[in-house]
């Protein structure tokens, strides 16, 4: 991990996770763009102005604050060959105290799915927020039928905790959602769903 003028930015075998910067805009548009039909099924509704510059500079703006204040990391997986942004993973929701939690959320482009980017991505977030961060306890959630983000959660260490009824709302519609978590040090073994 590298701090560069306030920003966080983990390097990977293949990727920089770093957050968002204004010219990143085309890149990141042109993707979520090209991508929708593959994203809009597990993904909020977007809003009108989702793809827009103006919108865009409203989440760079909202990233520097989070990552300021410690409320939260997003951050873009960008391939290190040529600097393409791949998708982006969040450690949200950072609750410290007691707590010693965040929630992590993650999209990746159609066209690099499966290839194993967000594996890699979400070995790197953990391993910082654990090591790094001192956080204890890292959830994520997904829709039940979303075979491929619970394999990628499991194969990070992830294990499987309940399901949450009404979690969010999906593509205009109030969905449950199965729960899960990595602990640091966890010593649970294998929870089967």
């Amino acid at each position: 991990m590298l701090r560069l003028r306030g920003k966080v930015r983990i390097d990977t075998e293949r990727m920089i996770l770093r957050p968002p910067m204004h010219s990143d805009y085309r890149s990141w548009s042109g993707l979520r763009r090209d991508s929708s039909r593959f994203l809009q099924v597990w993904e909020p509704s977007w809003s009108p102005d989702h793809l827009t510059r103006k919108g865009f500079i409203n989440r760079v703006y909202w990233a520097n604050r989070s990552i300021t204040q410690g409320t939260a990391l997003p951050l873009f997986l960008v391939r290190r060959t040529d600097g393409g942004v791949l998708g982006a993973i969040t450690l949200d929701n950072i609750r410290r105290g007691p707590a010693q939690a965040g929630t992590v959320g993650y999209w990746i482009g159609e066209p690099y799915a499966r290839q194993g980017y967000m594996r890699e991505a979400l070995t790197a977030v953990v391993h910082h927020a654990f090591t790094v961060m001192d956080l204890s306890r890292i959830e994520s959630a997904c829709l039940p039928e979303n075979t491929a983000s619970r394999g990628l959660l499991e194969r990070c260490g992830y294990k499987y905790e309940g399901v949450a009824q009404s979690y969010l709302q999906i593509n205009g519609r109030w969905r449950n959602h199965v729960l899960y978590a990595n602990l640091r040090g966890d010593r649970r073994g294998r929870v089967d769903v």
